[in-house]
């Protein structure tokens, strides 16, 4: 198996996780253990973000394309016709997200993040099956 495809499986499983993560998260809503469930959701997410943005980085290397970072792997594959621009903007709030993940002790900094979760799990289906597609 090539380096793009067992990237890609991680990302699998990745988003899987976070997918059983936020449904467990909201199973849990009027829980006293609801922060607890949703701060795991939180950092799941930060896992996911992470093997997300190196999958299309090694995917886009293997174009012969060299991003350094997310924002550049994002752009990248944006510019071969992958996303649309709602689908960016969706991916750069990611991004600020990720980043204020260090920050979620702050109660309404978790529950923004976490109430976009979702959304996330969309983005990050499309990619997958887009990069499942290509060769």
């Amino acid at each position: 198996m090539d380096r793009h495809r067992l990237y890609l499986q991680d990302l699998k499983n990745a988003w899987k996780r976070l997918q059983e993560a936020v449904s467990k998260t909201q199973e849990n809503i009027a829980s006293e253990d609801y922060p607890y469930f949703r701060d795991s959701a939180i950092q799941r997410f930060g896992f996911t973000f992470e093997i997300l943005w190196k999958t299309i980085k090694v995917y886009l290397e293997r174009e012969g394309l060299s991003p350094k970072s997310p924002r550049s792997s994002f752009r990248e594959f944006f510019s071969l016709g992958y996303l649309t621009e709602a689908d960016m903007a969706l991916l750069f709030q990611m991004i600020e997200d990720r980043n204020a993940t260090a920050h979620t002790y702050r109660e309404r900094v978790a529950e923004e993040i976490f109430s976009r979760l979702k959304q996330y799990l969309e983005i990050t289906a499309k990619i997958i099956h887009i990069l499942e597609e290509t060769p």
